[in-house]
């Protein structure tokens, strides 16, 4: 409950995409056992966060790891940013399954897309000092060849820098009117 609470909140106030981490955790008044920080050196790099006791800071959140290998999303933050911006795009492109799969409709996804990116972008959650470097967004005929319009779909693919590399996570979005699909490409 508490990381949870602390978790939605560092979301409400500081983004999706900052770390939920070194935040008190409101109402604790103890541990049952108190981490140290030669206990913390074993356990961050392991992708455990724990709750530390800090004289006169407080009880608060220390870490925001997770156990994944990808250097991308060695983070809590980065992880949880990429599903945000992966489920408002595909949420946010839904209505495109009733239209008609062609140049016009790809260009309004695209607008679409871009413009979210823009946002996050413009709010520090996406690196680099252009779009380009930043952001890109895809949906023409090599993403929708003969075949996958004939099937009813529209496919996206989208590349964010939510590292500070020059990288791009690459995921891709897929509508149909039976459902969406998003598959993270490596």
């Amino acid at each position: 409950g508490y990381v949870a609470g602390i978790y939605a909140k560092s979301d409400t106030e500081r983004g999706v995409h900052k770390a939920p981490a070194n935040e008190v955790v409101r109402g604790a008044v103890g541990l049952e056992y108190p981490v140290t920080d030669g206990e913390q050196e074993v356990l961050n790099p392991a992708g455990v966060n724990a709750i530390r006791v800090f004289p006169g800071r407080g009880i608060r959140v220390w870490g925001a790891r997770t156990i994944s290998s990808d250097p991308h999303l060695r983070y809590v933050h980065k992880r949880r940013f990429l599903m945000f911006v992966e489920e408002s795009i595909a949420e946010g492109t839904q209505w495109a399954v009733f239209e008609p799969n062609d140049e016009r409709l790809w260009a309004k996804i695209i607008r679409s897309a871009t413009g979210f990116l823009r946002r996050q972008w413009l709010e520090g959650a996406l690196f680099g000092k252009t779009e380009e470097e930043a952001f890109f967004v895809k949906c023409d005929e090599e993403t929708n060849p003969p075949e996958v319009r004939q099937a009813g779909q529209v496919v996206t693919v989208i590349g964010v820098n939510i590292v500070e590399t020059a990288e791009f996570v690459i995921f891709r979005v897929g509508q149909w009117d039976g459902g969406r699909s998003i598959t993270e490409l490596v």
